[in-house]
């Protein structure tokens, strides 16, 4: 009686016959992503597997390609302020700030300290704002519901702060060449210090909740370890090169604004995987907030803009100005022809930069290892297609 012996098996028998005990494997690719269009962002990756390891995984970017740098010269200096927003909707005010400050070092334009201030403010409430959202999400992509919701509730009364001042929640618009739309309102300080101080009072609960947790440990110690050598090879900025151990803030290494009469420190990495990213985002609040509670503690009286042309014609000329993006350093180069409106204004934004160096990271990797490396990149779309 014959006996059936299925294809795999009679395969490893002879080439265990012929004393070849290799397994042969074919690589299979696999696209994750383009997400639904109508999601926040559509990133495409497309991975090499040979079993469960990754051999090679790249980004395909420009589903989301909406032309920015081509829309700036198309309009005015103020118009501008709108369009910068819109390129990383998680850090809308910050987008904002370098392209006024590059308009008002080609005009010479004195910003009042007062607004200077609330520049600062403003800028690290949107800081926040931002690494509330993705220490939330990262957490939720590895399995995790609670930090998500612990997340939005100190997001809602920071939110709030700024909603009463600028009016928006997403699209703020409040930053102008010299200053800001409009000053803050009544009440604006005072709800500002409440969302900085309930924030205060919780990251001990996100540093328990995760950093304390060994399922969150097992799943991002050791796991996409950046180089820093390579890190600064392509450019990476931000909590991602401080994950890596590389002490670099724009904050600290050219000030802009008046950051140099703050106290704050620059959290660093040591072994620059994806638990040391999540670390840095966390201790970055800290700093933002310590930074907020000094400026509102010591908020000066004053203008909210200085005096400003009602027609703003930029001197022909160039200039580049850049300032720390809550993701890295974001900067505006432009070019001027004497009217009001760019010749040229390119811009270079953090995401495109910290997502270029993902293949390194993922080759040799295992697919659920996937998810954490890409969940701890914290880029946004539209910052990278802009």
């Amino acid at each position: 009686m014959s006996t059936l012996i299925p294809t795999t098996d009679r395969w490893l028998r002879e080439a265990r016959l012929a004393g070849d005990a290799t397994l042969r494997t074919e690589e299979m690719v696999l696209n994750i992503g383009p997400q639904h269009p109508a999601t926040h962002g559509v990133l495409r990756v497309v991975v090499t597997l040979d079993g469960e390891k990754i051999v090679e995984g790249t980004p395909v970017v420009g589903y989301m390609h909406r032309g920015h740098e081509k829309l700036f010269e198309q309009r005015d200096f103020r118009q501008i302020t709108n369009l910068c927003s819109r390129m990383d909707w998680l850090s809308g005010l910050n987008n904002e700030i370098p392209a006024s400050i590059a308009v008002e070092r080609l005009m010479e334009l004195e910003v009042p300290r007062r607004a200077t201030y609330l520049r600062v403010i403003m800028a690290e409430i949107n800081r926040i704002l931002n690494h509330l959202m993705f220490t939330g999400s990262f957490g939720l992509e590895l399995g995790a519901t609670t930090p998500v919701m612990y997340a939005f509730r100190e997001r809602e009364l920071l939110q709030s702060a700024m909603e009463l001042a600028t009016g928006g929640r997403l699209h703020f618009g409040f930053i102008r060449p010299g200053g800001l739309k409009e000053d803050v309102p009544r009440g604006f300080v005072d709800l500002a210090l409440r969302g900085i101080r309930q924030l205060q009072k919780a990251i001990p609960d996100y540093e328990d909740l995760l950093m304390g947790n060994e399922i969150f440990k097992a799943r991002t110690v050791g796991v996409g370890v950046l180089d820093p050598d390579l890190a600064l090879e392509y450019g990476v900025s931000g909590p991602i090169l401080r994950g890596s151990g590389i002490p670099y803030d724009v904050r600290k290494a050219e000030p802009y604004l008046n950051y140099d009469e703050f106290d704050f420190n620059i959290p660093v990495g040591t072994n620059g995987d994806s638990f040391d990213r999540y670390w840095v985002l966390i201790q970055e609040m800290k700093e933002s907030a310590k930074i907020v509670e000094q400026a509102l503690l010591d908020l000066p009286a004053g203008s909210h803009i200085g005096q400003v042309p009602k027609r703003l014609t930029i001197p022909k000329g160039a200039i580049w100005a850049k300032a720390e993006n809550p993701l890295g350093e974001l900067g505006y180069y432009i070019v001027s022809d004497g009217e009001a409106k760019p010749y040229r204004m390119k811009a270079r934004t953090p995401s495109f930069n910290n997502i270029s160096v993902v293949p390194h990271m993922l080759r040799g990797a295992y697919v659920p290892d996937m998810v954490a490396i890409l969940g701890s990149m914290f880029f946004v779309v539209g910052d990278i297609d802009r």
